[in-house]
């Protein structure tokens, strides 16, 4: 095998461990990770190694026994070392070049990458203000902060705008029976602007023997070349610019906010009888992904895990995924208790929020139309989910995945997803991640 090949096998490296985190979320050990470190199993790529040319006799020897294509410094196997299969014990661990170690921010830019995701998520609430660029503009401030190229450019406008050839102007003083008043009417219709009054002085500046020299207008025109301001200010420059005080402008600092992208996560679980081992399982498969990707993507994440059958009660995450009871079931209860904790510890204006619930879609009677359903609309959030899983196919009375998709069937927070087994797991958490993303 070549150079060339083992490059090609390197492009492949990303692809294959997208992959296998793909497998990881649906079939993994989710125990084997931390909340700060999620171990990952990948295949094993061999590195590329030297070989000896055949016609090279010379160079660097590697000893006695040495075969072509062995890794050079490296010893060769000897009777003994367990190479016939025979000596030697099998270990009982695995190595740990079989796993790759992410925290939850690497974690969710490679789930971003195997989903086609992009969730940007948005802080809350204000840690820090510090100033910015100069961009801000006010009429007052300390001289060091006037921006003098925009007063210059104010009084070069107005330069342009009020500037006239003089010497143009004083040639048609000299026609022949004008005087200031025909002279004043001719520079209105030239859209020179000159006014009266300097018109006025400079024809009593000008000699008597010069109020003749042009027969016409026609005639000064033909013989006299306008000289436009721009050509003036380009071969001359410019003497003076008539600045004034109202064109002056003061930078100052943009404030910049800094936010916190704080986020809490609200883990919802049916645990009540008809929840049973592989449906517990399916939830823990779907939910523990969810809560590395959000750690990931926001600085500060906080969970709360709410348990319930008919009633609902604050539980550790340890307890959240294997705990069990025989009660009856009403999802009410369980977002009775997460709109008073949302409300008391975790405000909306500070916090960005996520309702995330699952269970088998069985609930009491008309308690997800009349209870769940409005407190859903009550408590603002991110984003709320609900996770079906039902290993077996629905039941006929798990109709509450339904009646949420459908009153929610036009909102763009909330999310269904039906799980059946783990090959739909990662589809269930694209559908959910998703719908914030748009």
């Amino acid at each position: 095998m070549g150079l060339k090949d083992d490059l090609e096998r390197y492009r492949d490296v990303g692809e294959e461990r997208r992959q296998d985190l793909a497998e990881f979320i649906q079939y993994g050990d989710l125990g084997q990770s931390r909340g700060d470190s999620v171990r990952i199993p990948i295949k094993i790529v061999d590195l590329p190694e030297f070989e000896y040319d055949q016609r090279d006799q010379g160079g660097v020897g590697q000893g006695e026994g040495a075969e072509e294509g062995d890794p050079v410094g490296q010893p060769q196997p000897q009777p003994g070392d367990g190479d016939d299969g025979e000596d030697g014990e099998p270990g009982e661990e695995g190595g740990e070049h079989e796993y790759y170690e992410m925290d939850p921010e690497e974690f969710a830019e490679e789930l971003d990458e195997q989903l086609g995701l992009d969730l940007e998520p948005k802080g809350k609430k204000v840690i820090e203000e510090k100033e910015g660029d100069f961009t801000d503009i006010t009429r007052t401030g300390p001289s060091s902060t006037l921006d003098f190229e925009r007063l210059f450019k104010k009084g070069l406008k107005r330069k342009l705008a009020m500037d006239f050839d003089e010497d143009y102007v004083r040639e048609a003083l000299k026609v022949d029976g004008w005087g200031p008043a025909t002279v004043y009417e001719w520079t209105r219709e030239q859209n020179m602007p000159v006014s009266k009054a300097w018109i006025d002085d400079a024809y009593e500046e000008l000699p008597s023997d010069e109020k003749a020299v042009w027969d016409s207008i026609e005639e000064m025109e033909a013989n006299v070349e306008k000289v436009e301001t721009s050509q003036r200010i380009r071969r001359e420059g410019v003497d003076q610019i008539p600045f004034r005080r109202e064109d002056e402008r003061y930078r100052y600092p943009e404030i910049v906010e800094e936010r916190e992208k704080n986020v809490v996560v609200v883990n919802i679980r049916d645990v009540s009888g008809s929840m049973r081992q592989k449906k517990r399982e399916l939830v823990e498969r779907t939910f523990t992904p969810l809560d590395w990707y959000l750690t990931g993507k926001y600085d500060n994440a906080e969970f709360v895990y709410i348990a319930h059958d008919a009633d609902a009660w604050e539980v550790e995450r340890d307890e959240f995924f294997g705990i069990r009871s025989g009660g009856g079931t009403r999802i009410s209860s369980a977002y009775e208790l997460a709109a008073e904790i949302l409300e008391e510890e975790y405000p909306w204006s500070e916090w960005n929020r996520y309702v995330f619930a699952a269970g088998d879609s069985e609930n009491s009677s008309n308690d997800t139309e009349e209870k769940v359903v409005p407190l859903m609309e009550q408590i603002p959030a991110n984003l709320h989910a609900y996770v079906e899983t039902q290993p077996s196919g629905n039941a006929i009375n798990a109709t509450h995945a339904e009646e949420v998709e459908r009153s929610f069937r036009d909102a763009d927070n909330v999310a269904v997803a039906y799980v059946s087994s783990p090959e739909d797991v990662v589809d269930a958490i694209y559908d959910i991640l998703s719908t914030e993303d748009q």
